[in-house]
């Protein structure tokens, strides 16, 4: 997935996905914890935002389509 495909995202969002190698940001979107489904899920339909330094991925579950989200921390 490329950052372009992306437009849903803030610009500081967009510049630290960025940095994420792409083997990894495919991983982390592959690795979301659905509460309904009560297993990790592929996140779809994602935005992304920076909050508290960390960058929020919001979306929807791939499987049953119930909100997800996922926090990746600044290093």
């Amino acid at each position: 997935m490329t950052v372009e495909a992306l437009p849903n995202f803030t610009r500081p969002a967009r510049q630290r996905w960025k940095t994420i190698p792409a083997d990894i940001r495919q991983r982390l979107l592959a690795n979301v914890w659905c509460v309904q489904c009560r297993h990790e899920v592929t996140i779809t339909s994602f935005t992304g935002t920076i909050k508290g330094g960390s960058l929020l991925l919001e979306g929807k579950c791939a499987k049953c389509h119930g909100d997800v989200a996922r926090v990746i921390e600044s290093s």
